[in-house]
């Protein structure tokens, strides 16, 4: 009996020190990227504009200029800023990386303020008047400024993006609309960028603090003359723009999804814009507005393209 134990135990000694099959381990999920934040942007230095224009009487109605070298006359990007149409949120200084980013690729930025809905007098029709203002203030400056009102393209962020596509479709206003104006500045394309232009489709997509909860003091009440406020205030409501336009997204935007754009560029293919959608991997909302970017690169590449400028050499 000794023996066999004996036996046995020297047999599972020696199966120990075999090799064993090593089961291969398991795959492991790919890394969500790190996405950029805001103090990631706003820590950096701030750059400052070339000079700051008042051209009304409400602290609102001011404008930042964004000078390149060189003689001009300067083409221009008419900026205008996100922050969810809250000012306690952002105000146009947000967008000051991106202006110096897009000055040193030759471009003069006319960047400009207005009135959040929660300001005194924001809201509808007060923000929209605003930015229309601010946008047509151009018009009366530009030869003063060597800026040149042919290659006048857009740039907005977030709600920006609403605000900028909505500038650029103010010739299809119905004349009924108090926001209506006769000779509105010309574009010759627009980036929505990150943008929450479609009003409708993105108030239950993006953070119900941004949109939702301010819509109707951003759209105005519906009223017999009124009876739908999306109307005059959603660019689409207002299609065909009639004006070039492409909606950049970042991949993994939690505030304004691919889907956002994708839905616009549908309707506003239906509608025969010349309308396109850029998803850049990896990205997230702040990336659309840092100067040192893929989304960066990719918005300054088509801005440039509207008014036949080739991509820069980087």
């Amino acid at each position: 009996m000794w023996k066999n134990l004996a036996f046995i135990a020297a047999a599972l000694i020696l199966a120990a020190c075999q090799p064993q099959a090593v089961a291969p381990e398991p795959e492991m999920p790919e890394a969500p990227p790190a996405l950029m934040t805001w103090p990631d942007l706003t820590s950096r230095p701030r750059p400052e504009p070339s000079v700051e224009i008042l051209w009304g009487e409400l602290p609102s109605d001011i404008v930042d200029l964004w000078v390149p070298e060189g003689d001009g006359p300067h083409p221009v990007v008419v900026m205008v800023h996100g922050g969810c149409w809250q000012k306690s949120i952002a105000d146009r200084t947000l967008m000051n990386w991106m202006a110096e980013g897009l000055r040193q690729r030759g471009w003069a930025v006319w960047n400009i303020e207005y009135r959040g809905v929660d300001e005194p007098g924001g809201g509808y029709p007060g923000t929209f008047r605003d930015v229309g203002a601010a946008a047509d203030e151009l018009i009366e400056r530009a030869d003063a400024l060597n800026l040149d009102l042919s290659r006048v393209t857009g740039i907005g962020h977030s709600a920006g993006g609403h605000l900028v596509l909505w500038l650029a479709a103010r010739g299809r206003l119905p004349e009924t609309s108090e926001l209506s104006v006769s000779n509105p500045l010309r574009f010759q394309g627009v980036v929505v960028s990150g943008g929450l232009a479609d009003l409708e489709a993105s108030r239950p997509v993006t953070l119900p603090s941004c949109l939702d909860a301010i819509h109707d003091q951003l759209t105005g009440p519906a009223t017999a003359l009124r009876p739908d406020p999306l109307a005059d205030t959603s660019p689409a409501r207002l299609l065909p723009v009639g004006v070039p336009f492409v909606s950049v997204n970042g991949s993994d935007d939690r505030i304004a999804p691919p889907l956002l754009g994708d839905g616009l560029t549908r309707k506003a293919e239906a509608a025969g814009d010349a309308a396109s959608l850029i998803v850049v991997p990896a990205t997230g909302h702040v990336e659309l507005v840092a100067p040192d970017t893929e989304a960066f690169r990719i918005q300054a590449d088509v801005l440039a393209s509207f008014i036949g400028l080739p991509p820069a050499a980087d």
